[in-house]
């Protein structure tokens, strides 16, 4: 009979204890541990078969041959940009995301373009039925006949079909549904998801197929369970936006066989989702021209740069404290910059309610964009308006000093391509641009007051 005995797991970080303690004694979060009831079998107790267990002498580094990996495209260019140029057989990726936020709906049209240009595509759904994910192709305009939908949350049941169907790419939606029957423990816990990634792991490297797990996330954003599960995949996806915008960015964590920087973007319509290859074009699409308060900024998603519009209101407060309200900035940095312009501008700033917004709710954290929203708020507070084919860049320290920015001249690139002709920036930058195109003009400052004074002279 089987010996029954009660573990306590920490949902963070995975940490086995053998009682519960109010904080977990690896990662030190408070509140993390969850009893599970596990049982010893004789079964899954023993040692499974490990990936590439008939090599067993170790073999010298330069002995070992290195062959050409044909990566397989997902015909979506800003996918496979983020993935460093498509998939790798047999690698584990792992897509996290809020809840409504598109994965499924991603995975389901990469499915389809995978089947229609390279074969078979397994998509195994534990939170929709068949008749769910029916409607929602017919939705996409997806019908294929290479791609199998399966319903079902055993996950050795799934292994099985797909291993007798070999497929070219195996899709898991989503970790925290599938379950193991070796572990005694509810789908979602800590031992069922790192036993379920774990079979998947040794099954897609030994198959050689492909396979993506969707992963839930938790409250902070984390993808839900333990941070095991981020270590043993290859590349770990995330895919965020607000729901209330139209816009997505994927972005990836961790990629063994790319660059981390890449992000992709797409926009949410009616027929799921549609890349966007001008990101910039259709964020300034309806930029008033003769409105005070607005302002124009390149920051840098990854290293793709993306031009966006930058908005501020000022008004006298009607309490004794002034408010500070910030959507898609750091409010930490708008109070530093707000005390900056009082200090070393000179602006009356301690009796007004000021209000930014970064249009389409894209979330702005790079310091790059401090003098643009500077610019933008004295725009408002003194009713001026900033020349519509302005660009404006750079830091702003304590002293009121304009420090230098990461990639200028592909910023400045991406900005004339769009009809910008004047740009300010970092004097520190001024001096590395080597190509002075005689179309656009650059002028460099050193101090928020010369940037002022050169935006409305």
């Amino acid at each position: 009979m089987a010996k029954a005995k009660s573990v306590f797991f920490c949902q963070n970080c995975g940490a086995e204890s053998s009682k519960w303690m109010g904080r977990c004694p690896q990662c030190g979060e408070w509140n993390t541990l969850v009893e599970e009831i596990i049982k010893e079998t004789k079964h899954s107790r023993t040692p499974s078969r490990g990936v590439g267990s008939q090599t067993t002498k170790p073999t010298a580094l330069p002995d070992i041959e290195i062959s050409s990996i044909a990566r397989v495209s997902t015909t979506f260019g800003e996918i496979d940009r983020v993935l460093g140029g498509g998939i790798v057989p047999g690698a584990l990726m792992l897509l996290g995301g809020d809840p409504g936020i598109g994965k499924s709906t991603l995975l389901l049209q990469v499915s389809q373009k995978v089947a229609d240009t390279v074969g078979t595509v397994l998509y195994a759904s534990g939170e929709e039925s068949q008749l769910q994910l029916k409607l929602r192709a017919e939705r996409l305009h997806i019908n294929s006949e290479r791609l199998q939908v399966i319903a079902d949350t055993d996950l050795d049941h799934i292994l099985e079909q797909a291993d007798a169907m070999t497929p070219s790419l195996l899709v898991i939606d989503s970790i925290q549904t599938m379950y193991t029957g070796d572990i005694d423990a509810a789908p979602g816990s800590v031992s069922q998801v790192r036993e379920c990634t774990s079979r998947l792991l040794r099954f897609c490297k030994e198959r050689n197929i492909p396979t993506v797990i969707i992963g839930h996330v938790t409250k902070e954003g984390n993808i839900a369970g333990p941070r095991m599960l981020e270590h043993m995949v290859d590349v770990v996806l995330y895919f965020e936006g607000e729901r209330s915008y139209q816009f997505r960015i994927l972005r990836s964590i961790k990629n063994r066989f790319g660059s981390t920087s890449e992000t992709g973007i797409f926009a949410m319509v009616e027929e799921g989702l549609q890349e966007l290859s001008n990101p910039s074009a259709s964020l300034l699409a309806e930029r008033s021209d003769e409105e005070s308060g607005s302002a124009v900024m390149i920051y840098l998603e990854g290293v793709r740069p993306i031009l966006v519009e930058v908005q501020s209101l000022v008004v006298t407060t009607a309490f004794g404290m002034p408010r500070r309200t910030a959507i898609g900035y750091d409010l930490n940095r708008l109070i530093v910059l707000l005390a900056v312009l009082e200090k070393r501008c000179g602006f009356t700033l301690g009796n007004k309610d000021v209000y930014v917004n970064v249009i389409g709710g894209l979330k702005v954290n790079e310091p790059a964009c401090d003098l643009s929203m500077a610019v933008a708020i004295v725009s408002n507070l003194k009713n001026r308006i900033v020349p519509t084919d302005m660009v404006i860049l750079g830091e702003v320290g304590l002293t009121g000093n304009v420090r230098s920015i990461p990639r200028i001249e592909q910023r400045i690139n991406e900005a004339k391509k769009l009809g910008f002709k004047k740009f300010i920036i970092p004097e520190g930058n001024y001096k590395q641009i080597k190509d002075n195109d005689s179309s656009i003009k650059i002028r460099g400052v050193k101090s928020i007051q010369e940037a002022m004074q050169l935006v409305f002279s």
